[in-house]
Formats: C-alpha cells, structure tokens, sequence
C-alpha cells in the first residue's frame, strides 16, 4: 500500500491515517488510491471493528487534517483521479461500508477535507480546528457529498451561510450546533477518538453495524422504508453466535466475548 495513507490495526481497532503533511494532506490520484485499499482491508478484516481516521500533521505551522483536492493536480487534467469508482472522492466520500469510521481531526478540514470529515461517523476536533467548503471561491461546486451533508449537520441556516461565504466554521461553533461529538483540547484528538472507538468496540459488532447502517439512511429514507431496514437487520442479528452469547453473559452476570459471527 502507498505510504500516502498509512493502515495499522490495533485489536479490533484499525488508524488509517492521511500521510501527505507536506501538502497539506490534499488529495491526489494517489491519495484516492491508497484510501480505498486501506478501506478495502479494513472491511475486509474480520478482526477489526472500528477505524479511526487522523491526519499526519507534522511541520506543519498550522495544523491541516485535508486541504481538499489537490488543485495542482486538478489544473494537470487529473480531475477524475481523485475519485474512484467505488469510494468517489478521496476513494471514501461515498464508499460503502459496514463498519463506523471516527475521524480524529486536529486543524483545518476544509472543502474536500471537510466532505472526507462529513462522510466519517463521528468527529473528534480539536478547539484549533475549523470545517469550511470554500469551492465557490475557486468556481467549484463541493460535489463530494459536502452541500447536502453539511446541511444534514448543521441546519440549512447555518450550512448556506458556510457555502455561499465560503469562509470556515470553527470546531466550537460546529460542536455547539452537534456536527461534532467530542471537542477536546489540540494534541488530544487521536487519543479521545480512541477512547470513543474502544467504548463502541466493548460493544456487540453485528449489532453496530446494523444499527449504523440504519442511523445513515435515516435522513434520506421514508419510515416505512426504515422500518423494513429495521426489521431485517434485527432478524439476521438474532440469528446470530453473538445474540445467544449477548443473552448468557447476561444470565451469568459476566462480560460478553463478542465474535462478529
């Protein structure tokens, strides 16, 4: 895998970490790439429930998660490279996928940046960072899932006025309006989306799956819709090793021992 994205599993945690801190970790066809095969093995891997997504922000003045698409490459015809069929932009903005990402973000997250953060399942930030879609400046549309997630997060009040300016959000101003789920402290975001990650892996990991699967489609499906999704997954999930066990821990007063199976 290009080091450009770095992937380690820790337990039934996996870091998947942006590696282009010289340029503030925008996103080329390399990039695109490297991300995908990173999700790629991450869903792939049995043994891992949770991924944390961070930034390698090292020498930089000021701190950038991702500055977006990396418009060098975009001005060289290289447009379509920083998406790819099956993740979109980044290889992730619109990637399907079973398990919950956390992003850890401590800086800047904006335009493409800010879509990558958006298309996380949770956000830890810090009180230094700071989520914009600044396309319009550059006559570009934020295509990336950002104008309709953005609003989904903040209310339509707040999302126009961030689009149409162009001009970032701060963490506290997103975290108060409830874009954001832990705001701690700079240098604390990586260890607090750990502490975040391993709170929902304590937790059953088919259930997880099915109820994130449900919570994201909430915005965009009908009750009914929702309701048969609901039905479903609840039937498959207690079909499984980890209900019966879930159901005996209990009786014997102990910790489950979850198998994903």
């Amino acid at each position: 895998m290009s080091e450009l994205v770095t992937y380690h599993a820790e337990g039934n945690l996996a870091i998947i970490t942006l590696n282009r801190p010289e340029a503030r970790n925008a996103v080329n066809p390399g990039v695109a790439e490297a991300m995908e095969s990173a999700i790629d093995q991450f869903e792939d891997d049995p043994n891992v429930w949770v991924g944390v997504l961070r930034a390698n922000t090292d020498g930089q003045t000021n701190p950038v998660f991702c500055a977006g698409a990396d418009l060098k490459a975009i001005s060289a015809g290289q447009m379509a490279g920083v998406n790819t069929e099956r993740g979109g932009f980044a290889g992730f903005a619109f990637r399907e996928r079973r398990k919950p990402v956390i992003a850890a973000i401590d800086g800047l997250a904006t335009a493409g940046g800010c879509e990558i953060a958006l298309a996380c399942d949770m956000i830890v930030a810090t009180t230094r960072s700071a989520f914009g879609l600044a396309e319009v400046k550059r006559n570009l549309i934020a295509a990336a899932g950002g104008i309709y997630r953005l609003t989904w997060a903040l209310g339509k009040t707040t999302a126009m006025e961030a689009i149409l300016t162009g001009e970032p959000l701060s963490a506290e101003r997103a975290y108060s309006l409830g874009m954001i789920n832990r705001l701690v402290a700079p240098g604390e975001a990586e260890q607090v989306a750990r502490e975040l990650a391993a709170k929902v892996c304590a937790n059953a990991p088919l259930a997880v799956w099915a109820s994130r699967e449900i919570v994201s489609r909430a915005s965009e499906s009908d009750e009914e819709a929702l309701r048969k999704l609901t039905n479903q997954r609840f039937a498959e999930v207690t079909k499984s090793q980890d209900t019966a066990e879930g159901l005996t821990a209990f009786i014997e007063k102990r910790a489950p021992q979850w198998k994903g199976r």
